[in-house]
């Protein structure tokens, strides 16, 4: 498959996914989105991939939204909200219910929509100058499609410091809250990531793939039917119409 939003390689049973708008930090756009949703989904087909990585070309593994696609999705009707936020969250949920283990490294900036992918994944390896934030409440809006899977990860309380102050916060920060399980630099994170993919490699395709839906029954989001995806899209398409986010995008994108 070709891509124009990513750069995909595959070597010896592994995947690597590299975000490629490095001069925008890797700001998701509509067709980013949609790519990397391809990618996965395609990937997780592949009998020959048994991990996939997740990474970001430049100084950021994602900026949050693309500026241009907030100035699009400013001027969207209520249905045209609801069907991008349906598409944000599909996304999220083929990260999360791959049937293959997902390994995101991050750098730089993880904003808004990029903690999406983190909280989504297996395992994430954060380089320790790595600075996070939830800003959407400084916009009017709420971190809505990525919330079931940053709470599923990090639980209620961490959730409510960070979504409701929007603050950023350390890589180290990250790692108390278990939103990342470890913080190195990039030579401890590439020693890191080694030994993860061997591990995996060593396991049975099939007993991983069982044991992730065992850990999504028991503890975590148990279908991608689930009501709750419904809903936070319904409360972001809302909430993009409201007048209080209207006039705060516009302050922050000075249409």
């Amino acid at each position: 498959m070709d891509f124009t939003t990513l750069q995909i390689g595959i070597e010896k049973n592994v995947a690597r996914i590299a975000l490629n708008r490095p001069e925008v930090r890797n700001a998701m756009n509509a067709l980013m989105i949609k790519e990397l949703t391809e990618a996965v989904d395609w990937l997780d087909a592949r009998d020959d991939i048994r991990v996939i990585e997740i990474c970001g070309n430049g100084k950021s593994f994602c900026a949050g939204a693309d500026i241009n696609y907030m100035k699009d999705v400013a001027s969207f009707g209520y249905d045209q909200n609801l069907e991008d936020a349906k598409r944000l969250s599909k996304l999220f949920q083929k990260i999360y219910f791959c049937n293959k283990p997902v390994i995101t490294l991050v750098h730089g900036a993880v904003i808004g929509g990029g903690n999406g992918i983190t909280a989504a994944s297996d395992i994430v390896l954060a380089e320790k100058d790595t600075v996070f934030a939830f800003s959407e409440v400084k916009l009017g809006l709420t971190p809505a499609t990525i919330s079931p899977f940053v709470i599923a990860r990090c639980g209620e309380m961490p959730a409510r410091d960070l979504m409701l102050s929007g603050r950023k916060f350390t890589a180290q920060e990250a790692r108390e809250y278990k939103l990342v399980n470890f913080v190195g630099d990039i030579d401890e994170i590439n020693k890191k990531l080694d030994a993860y993919i061997d591990d995996f490699l060593k396991a049975s395709p099939d007993a991983i793939r069982d044991c992730k839906h065992l850990i999504r029954n028991v503890g975590g989001i148990s279908t991608p039917y689930s009501s709750v995806f419904d809903m936070t899209a319904q409360l972001i398409a809302q909430e993009r119409m409201s007048d209080d986010a209207q006039e705060r995008m516009r302050g922050f994108l000075e249409l």
